[in-house]
């Protein structure tokens, strides 16, 4: 007779169960482990060498420009004149997200930005949706920026020796061009520069974003001579439907606030400056974006812009009747425009540096140089993929699956602010959100708003791309998670 007082034998015996699935797909990586491993690559480290004034050149150098010196032309036919209402909804909407990013930021102070906030707060496979939809935000945004980059190298060509480069080989297949030459030159420019390292790209960028507030203060100078009221007659002439369909093309214009967020692993002091870069970053940006989109406005009647992506530029040489305004915003629109090539995509390789650090991707991107202190391959590979896409793919598409997968990663990070809120209310915190968690939810709201404003072919690609993302995240991601491994190799330890 079995003695009633003693455990049964499958309970004194029983190994422990390895997790399921369902856990495993929900695993936390802890924040102090986070934290831990910044820096830590294959071979090498990353260099901390960033401060506060850095950080901010990148957000800047990432987010102004875009939406000015590219954008612009595709969203004043959808909005008219509202254009700056669609300005300031789209800048709102960021600054929401803003805010969440600001508070992660300074408490997992990491290269994986969202993707990162996602795997502390949601679980692994959150964190993979997001890291994915931050190769469409990053990746896809170079190539589309780089597009508006040839437009603007050939109006300085035209103004200053007379010629420009021929459709076939300025534009992509689908714009009248056969590949775009000028997109895959500046995208192969930027690999150079950070090639050489954070801070030696750090320095370049902030020459070239001064060089763009430079220009656009001029351009705002000059087209307020041309500006007529009677070009904002009707306000609004699509109603908020248009309003808010150019608001989410323009939201394309804001995804780069959060590229500080990306440099988290090479900030002297990540902590205190990365809030503070993030937010003075957004301020800046946002009242440039909505002053200089009002002169435009103001300048040309807005049935002229007609998908223009250099129309600042066209606008110059209207208002003045010279060729010379014009080739000079032109020059500035050139430099300008590199350098958020520049920023976007240093922020993509620190995210997939992040990625493979995880086991999520292949180790090579996780391969730091010892000398430089950059992750070189990683820097390469990326560059390419980024450069042929430019090359072969047209502005518009670009820009809207960009923006639907910003939206995305958004949303989610406005969710892990409020989660790290409740799972770690003890954690320090050098940045809150106020309200919270209000303000999140509002930031929230305004993402999901935001993208059911895109077309119903944004949502197929973008359906596509998060399905071939999932076909990749199991058949390779989800076996060699280190963060799994590493519960593996414990269960096996125990047994």
């Amino acid at each position: 007779m079995l003695d009633q007082g003693a455990p049964p034998q499958d309970q004194r015996t029983a190994a422990p169960a390895s997790p399921g699935v369902a856990a495993r797909l929900m695993r936390r990586k802890p924040v102090e482990r986070l934290v831990a491993e910044g820096g830590q690559g294959e071979g090498g480290t990353l260099r901390r060498s960033l401060g506060l004034w850095q950080l901010t050149m990148i957000s800047i150098g990432a987010t102004l420009g875009t939406g000015i010196f590219v954008v612009l032309g595709e969203a004043v036919p959808k909005a008219g004149p509202a254009v700056t209402l669609s300005f300031v909804i789209a800048g709102l909407t960021a600054l929401f997200s803003a805010l969440s990013y600001a508070e992660l930021a300074g408490t997992i102070p990491v290269s994986g930005s969202s993707y990162s906030y996602a795997y502390a707060t949601m679980g692994e496979l959150i964190a993979w949706v997001c890291g994915w939809c931050l190769l469409l935000e990053y990746g896809v945004s170079v190539a589309a920026v780089a597009v508006g980059w040839g437009e603007y190298l050939n109006e300085l060509l035209d103004g200053t020796i007379g010629v420009t480069i021929p459709d076939a080989l300025s534009a992509p297949p689908g714009d009248g061009g056969v590949f775009n030459l000028p997109a895959l030159i500046v995208v192969l420019l930027a690999m150079a520069f950070l090639l050489g390292g954070a801070k030696e790209s750090a320095r370049a960028n902030t020459i070239m974003v001064c060089v763009k507030i430079a220009a656009l203060i001029l351009f705002c100078a000059i087209g307020f001579m041309g500006f007529r009221s009677g070009n904002y007659a009707h306000f609004m002439p699509f109603g908020m439907a248009g309003v808010s369909a150019a608001g989410a093309t323009l939201f394309f214009s804001y995804i780069g606030f959060d590229a500080a967020s990306t440099a988290g692993e090479e900030a002297k002091n990540a902590q205190r400056d990365l809030p503070r870069a993030i937010m003075l970053s957004l301020v800046i940006v946002t009242t440039l974006y909505v002053l200089v989109a009002a002169v435009a406005v103001g300048a040309r009647p807005w049935r002229r812009f007609n998908d223009s992506e250099a129309a600042l530029a066209q606008i110059m040489r209207d208002v003045t009747g010279q060729s010379f305004w014009a080739t000079l915003l032109a020059f500035c629109a050139v430099i300008a425009i590199a350098s958020v090539v520049l920023t976007v995509l240093y922020g993509q390789t620190r995210i997939l540096f992040a990625m493979s650090r995880d086991g999520l991707v292949p180790k090579v991107f996780a391969r730091v140089h010892p000398k430089t202190g950059a992750p070189r391959a990683n820097t390469v590979i990326v560059s390419l993929f980024c450069g042929v896409l430019a090359a072969a793919v047209p502005l518009g598409q670009l820009a809207d699956a960009t923006s639907i997968g910003t939206l995305f990663a958004f949303a989610l990070v406005n969710v892990a602010v409020v989660v790290l809120r409740r799972t770690r209310p003890d954690m320090p915190r050098t940045f809150r959100v106020p309200l919270s968690p209000v303000l999140p939810a509002l930031g929230f709201a305004f993402c999901v708003w935001m993208m059911g404003s895109l077309s119903a072919v944004t949502w197929v690609v973008f359906g596509v791309w998060m399905a071939v993302g999932l076909v990749f995240y199991f058949g390779y991601g989800y076996r060699r998670s280190r963060l799994a491994t590493a519960e593996d190799v414990a269960v096996a330890a125990e047994k």
